[in-house]
């Protein structure tokens, strides 16, 4: 390894070790910043009712539903024999960990 790329200790010691980075070159400037900025344009109609007002309202929902993927009868029993199951061992978890720390507790304050 060179001496000039040679990371200093103290300051400097945490920069990248990149090519251009320890150059002390950047590869994107202002121009390009700006040149990717993107531009925002307002529509009179849409400042003046944000969300499209009171009358859109029911057409969005009704579309939106549409877009729901409702579960079939099938999947729905999967779903509730995995929630029942999840419940069941979370439960015994619990107690299994609050029998432990009680037998901990009263032997630690039983003389």
């Amino acid at each position: 390894m060179s001496e000039d790329k040679r990371p200093v200790k103290g300051a400097e010691a945490s920069r990248p070790t990149g090519k251009r980075q320890l150059a002390g070159t950047s590869t994107t400037s202002t121009a390009d910043y700006e040149n990717k900025r993107a531009v925002q344009t307002t529509d009179k109609a849409r400042d003046e009712k944000p969300g499209g007002g009171v009358s859109s309202y029911i057409p969005e929902v009704v579309s939106e539903m549409k877009k729901v993927h409702w579960p079939s009868a099938k999947e729905m029993a999967q779903y509730t024999l995995v929630v029942f199951g999840f419940l069941i061992f979370t439960t015994a978890l619990v107690w299994g960990v609050d029998t432990l720390a009680g037998l901990g507790v009263e032997a630690v304050l039983t003389p």
